[in-house]
This record gives structure tokens, sequence and C-alpha cells, in this order.
């Protein structure tokens, strides 16, 4: 039985995947890299140390994997502050249901605290959740399950008692090796690849109450 539900944040919660996408290549370009769009959507929710460790495998162990992700950052909020930052379909109608229902919510991000929390307060979500709990918190980032045993030992629940909700193949990955339960949300990457760990696949958030 699922007692809470774990959402990653970015591209799972708030529509923010495809500007990862969009300018991880750009950062690198800024420092005479070519990234292409395969290597872009790899890097989404790939922590420490396998992000740096990637880069450096594709451009050569001189690249400064902290000024090329500072770059990505800095355009990436520069375009938010353009375009605003958006929820995700159906994202207030399943945290209003779990409230209701009396299931807790825990944001599991690959992204900083600080930055989470600011991100969820812009949309207006940020009170819907008990808790955030970062990869910045542990050892290895996903696709290791460091930051979903973290999450379930902070929430006193097993694994097999959460559900967590991602909507790449690196979040999947982390969950699945946790032991959590876990249901994806496709964004920029079809569930199909990612069927073998999971226990289901919802078209919105909407869709998510029939699996908890």
């Amino acid at each position: 039985m699922i007692k809470i539900v774990f959402f990653d944040m970015d591209g799972t919660l708030i529509d923010t995947e495809k500007y990862f996408r969009r300018f991880w290549p750009k950062a690198a370009a800024a420092f005479g890299y070519e990234m292409s769009d395969e290597q872009a959507l790899s890097m989404r929710s790939l922590g420490r140390p396998f992000a740096p460790a990637q880069l450096k495998a594709w451009f050569g162990p001189e690249t400064d994997y902290q000024a090329i992700r500072a770059k990505r950052t800095e355009m990436m909020e520069a375009q938010f502050a353009i375009d605003g930052l958006q929820l995700r379909p159906g994202a207030v109608e399943i945290l209003t249901e779990l409230k209701e229902r009396g299931i807790p919510a825990v944001v599991v991000t690959a992204s900083p605290i600080e930055r989470t929390e600011r991100y969820l307060t812009e949309v207006g979500i940020l009170q819907y959740f008990d808790r955030i709990i970062s990869a910045t918190q542990v050892a290895e980032g996903k696709p290791s399950p460091d930051v979903y045993l973290l999450a379930s030992k902070e929430v006193g629940f097993p694994t097999e008692e959460c559900l967590a909700v991602e909507d790449s193949p690196n979040g999947v990955l982390s969950a699945y090796r946790a032991g959590c339960k876990v249901v994806m949300v496709p964004d920029q990457t079809p569930a199909d690849e990612m069927r073998p760990y999971l226990d289901g696949v919802a078209e919105t958030l909407a869709d998510l109450g029939k699996f908890v």
C-alpha cells in the first residue's frame, strides 16, 4: 500500500526540462564544445559525480563542468524571467487530491533546495509538500538510488510503500534502484524504453491518483 508520494520537480511538476534540453548545448557552445540534442537529453536529472564525468568523457578531461553548468543556469534563469515558470498539466489537481486523501507529498529533486523552494513558490505549490529532499544532500545523485533512500529514511516509510513520480530515465532508474514504486509522466522522453522499471505510466499528473 502506498503511504507517501515522492515527486521529482523539473519536468514532472514544473515544465523546465525543455529548457535544460535547449540550454545545455548553448552553454557548452559558449565554451567551444558541441553538444547534440541526444546528449542534452541524457543530462536530465543526472547528478554528481555522473554529470561532470559525462562532460569530461564527451569533451575531454580539461572540461570545466562547473563553469558550463553555471552558464546553463544563467541562461535558463534569464529565459525564465521572460517566460515565467509553468506547471505541468494536472499538478494542482493531483496535489489537491492527495491532500484531501491524507497522503503526504515530498519533492525529491536533483536541484538544490534553495532553487527548488523558489521555483515551487513561484508556481504556487510549495504549501502542498511536507518537505524537500535534494540530491545535493547525498554522495551520488540520480540515477544512483541515494536520494530516494534518503527520502525514505527521512519520512519513515520503507521504499516499497513510497511511490516516486518521474519524467526522465535517470530519475526513473534512481527510484527503481531504491526499491520505490515508480510511475512515469513522460515529458521529453517516451516511456517505452523505461517500462521494465515502471509500475505505471500516467499521461498527465491528473491521472496519477489511480496508482495511489
